[in-house]
């Protein structure tokens, strides 16, 4: 009951990262256990990440580390949240353009096309934790720009327009924030991050969409499983 009790209010937010939790007697005092009964319940919730004990300090919520699977087909929000934790979403810019030369080129698309450029925010307990920008051409019948990003994934809300995912490429490497970057996510230019570029197409080989995600490198790590018959990973070193 302790751990249970804990663990939801540190994944809702009400226990924010770095809060520090009352002495471990008032603690067992509050719940009504042993001392013993509570350092069994902060064990299993240091060995977890939620907490941190400190010697001489005291008892700290953990700044949250997830696991960005690469095994599934899926979107970051649908992680987050199938570990558990509350994701907000915060739209800070969604239209219709141009793409940036790096991007058509990625979706084998002519220069003059147009595209939805759609920049988002991942708030984990109210603190940006994933800077997106995602890349769709535009379809016919489809009204890319009016449609709402807020809740669902972007996998979920085209595939209800007739736009599904089948299969994905995508390559993960180490970067800095630039400014501009570390503005939105409230860090200091130059903090170590996860860079993610993902090409998703559909049924026919087709471009669907284009992200590139910023992950904070302090509270995300990379995790996957490996089967004899299953993900296939490959190394190569990343050329600046």
């Amino acid at each position: 009951m302790i751990a249970d009790d804990l663990t939801s209010r540190i994944r809702s937010g009400e226990l924010a990262p770095d809060t520090m939790l009352p002495p471990q007697k008032e603690l067992s005092a509050t719940y009504g256990v042993t001392l013993a009964t509570l350092r069994q319940a902060l064990q299993r919730l240091e060995s977890e990440g939620l907490i941190s004990q400190q010697p001489g300090r005291g008892t700290f919520v953990a700044s949250p580390r997830l696991a960005y699977r690469l095994d599934s087909l899926r979107g970051f929000a649908e992680d987050l949240r199938a570990q558990g934790q509350t994701v907000t979403t915060l739209i800070v810019a969604q239209d219709m353009r141009r793409p940036p030369a790096w991007a058509a080129a990625r979706l084998n698309l002519a220069a003059s096309r147009r595209v939805l450029r759609l920049e988002r925010l991942r708030l984990l307990a109210g603190r940006p934790a994933v800077h997106q920008l995602s890349y769709v051409p535009d379809h016919p019948g489809v009204h890319l720009a009016d449609l709402d990003y807020s809740g669902d994934s972007l996998y979920a809300v085209l595939a209800a327009h007739g736009l599904t995912a089948h299969r994905a490429t995508e390559s993960v490497r180490p970067g800095l924030l630039d400014d501009a970057t570390a503005t939105l996510m409230h860090q200091p230019a130059g903090t170590p991050v996860f860079v993610s570029e993902r090409l998703t197409s559909d049924a026919d080989d087709r471009p669907l969409l284009l992200d590139r995600a910023t992950i904070l490198g302090t509270v995300m790590e990379i995790r996957t499983e490996r089967g004899a018959a299953g993900l296939s990973m490959q190394w190569s070193r990343h050329q600046s």
